[in-house]
């Protein structure tokens, strides 16, 4: 199955380079980096390494990987993974093998199951995560173990969710609305680095606060939404 590889990137020319290239060539159509609006060489280092870069001018995670799923051509899969070098691009079949395999619609890739490199994940980080998985586990039935953005989907399937989510809520959005489908979700453990650059999340009090009103609002918004 033909696979498209969706990097989000805002000001990541420390890693978006190396990311790229670390993407597996035999198993991936294309690399597409979705940019938010960079100041820095992100564009230029992206494109230096064979990845085709589509760039959108809304600000928010949500909409670069909208932005970039919508860039994808002929692939059946989409993987989203981001361009801060703290996912693994080298660990893309475990992550697609499920879908490509028709075991799973949705598989997220597991930080907290996998191997937490000292200092990539913050414990406020851990503590979240962990309750908010709690509460998509009570509230949808979703047997996962991570919000994580290494992810693979196939492409009619995202289309068919209808995402809406543009900012911080797109991760738990797609999780969401995929189990109140009775969709096959699964949490593969994968590897998770220290991110080369500062976090637009975790790295300030505003990105943190607004990640985790969006974890919880998200859930219940959708809850009596059709």
């Amino acid at each position: 199955m033909k696979i498209s590889v969706v990097i989000p990137a805002l000001d990541e020319e420390q890693a978006i380079g190396s990311v790229v290239q670390d993407v597996p060539g035999d198993l991936v159509e294309e690399i597409i980096v979705a940019d938010n609006g960079s100041t820095d060489d992100t564009v230029s280092r992206a494109t230096a390494a064979g990845a085709r870069v589509v760039h959108e001018p809304r600000r928010g995670y949500g909409a670069a990987c909208l932005a970039g799923a919508k860039a994808t051509r002929n692939s059946e899969i989409i993987v989203f993974l981001d361009g801060d070098h703290s996912d693994d691009p080298t660990e893309l079949s475990v992550v697609a093998g499920p879908v490509m395999e028709d075991k799973a619609d949705l598989v997220v890739g597991s930080r907290l199951k996998g191997r937490l490199e000292k200092g990539s994940m913050p414990w406020h980080g851990r503590l979240g995560n962990r309750i908010i998985v709690l509460l998509l586990r009570l509230l949808y039935g979703a047997d996962i173990t991570d919000l994580g953005s290494f992810r693979a989907i196939k492409r009619a399937t995202l289309f068919d969710l209808h995402m809406e989510q543009l900012t911080y809520g797109w991760p738990v959005e797609m999780v969401v609305k995929a189990a109140k489908k009775g969709w096959r979700i699964q949490s593969v453990p994968v590897p998770y680095r220290r991110r080369l650059g500062k976090s637009k999340v975790s790295g300030t009090v505003r990105g943190s606060i607004m990640a985790a009103y969006y974890m919880f609002w998200v859930p219940l918004r959708y809850l009596w939404k059709d």
